[in-house]
């Protein structure tokens, strides 16, 4: 069989952990058996403002939170990726946790940040991939995409998909769909995008819309599937012929060692 991720494109609720929380179990609860991999959006489980509330809510990645994922990870025997702000002593950052379905856990930190975030959190500084169902993927986050260097970085044979969550403003939509799509033909590889959907609506913050558009690009960089703003799951079957099809037609890795340099870690 061939391995399964599903994109769950959620309305995130801001500031509010127990609610995303909830939110989280009953999706991954209502998943197709067959998925292997469920991808949650950005900020899954906090959301985020750019001011002292976000503090409040911020989670530490061995906190009672991600030990709920943990379990859930375990029930649903699914791997899980979810976003949160994490607290680490005095700093935080935008964090995203892969929970395999043993129970392991890596978290990456977003490298690149944007506008607010530049207030409140630190960047991360490692780039970080880790072993999935789907083979060896690299995590990124958001506005991590704009970053070639990056992508080129985890452009290596072994790589066979990028995981990225997303809070992508539906303002610049378009912009959201055509780097996840560039991204997969330049690394040849599969490319899972969840996105934030619904609108932010919180006291004292600028209001924000959320583009949705969770997709699923193949390696040539088409879109094997996609959502609007529906607040629901992409559920993909990823079919390794395909990859390997792809790449046997560009040969950008035929000669030795590959094309791209190494990830700063991996994990």
């Amino acid at each position: 069989m061939p391995p399964t991720v599903a994109a769950c494109q959620l309305d995130v609720s801001d500031l509010a952990v127990g609610a995303n929380l909830d939110a989280v179990e009953r999706r991954v609860r209502d998943l197709p058996d067959r998925v292997d991999v469920a991808i949650f959006p950005e900020y899954a489980l906090t959301g985020f403002v750019a001011d002292d509330r976000i503090r409040d809510v911020a989670v530490d990645r061995d906190g009672e939170p991600v030990d709920r994922i943990e379990a859930l990870a375990r029930e649903s025997t699914t791997d899980l990726l979810v976003g949160f702000v994490e607290r680490d002593g005095d700093a935080l950052y935008n964090a995203a946790g892969y929970v395999a379905a043993d129970g392991s856990r890596t978290v990456y930190r977003k490298r690149h940040l944007w506008d607010g975030e530049r207030e409140v959190l630190e960047p991360g500084n490692d780039l970080m991939t880790v072993d999935s169902p789907v083979g060896e993927a690299g995590i990124l986050t958001c506005y991590d995409l704009n970053f070639v260097g990056d992508s080129a970085a985890l452009a290596r044979p072994e790589v066979e998909a990028l995981f990225v969550l997303g809070a992508w403003p539906a303002a610049h939509s378009e912009n959201w769909t055509l780097l996840l799509r560039a991204r997969a033909l330049d690394g040849v590889r599969w490319t899972i995008g969840a996105g934030r959907t619904g609108r932010r609506k919180l006291a004292d913050a600028r209001e924000v819309a959320y583009a949705g558009r969770s997709l699923v690009a193949s390696p040539d960089g088409g879109i094997r599937a996609s959502l609007d703003r529906q607040e629901t799951d992409l559920v993909v079957d990823l079919d390794p012929k395909a990859l390997a099809r792809q790449r046997d037609l560009v040969g950008v890795y035929d000669e030795e060692g590959g094309r791209g340099g190494e990830s700063r870690a991996s994990e």
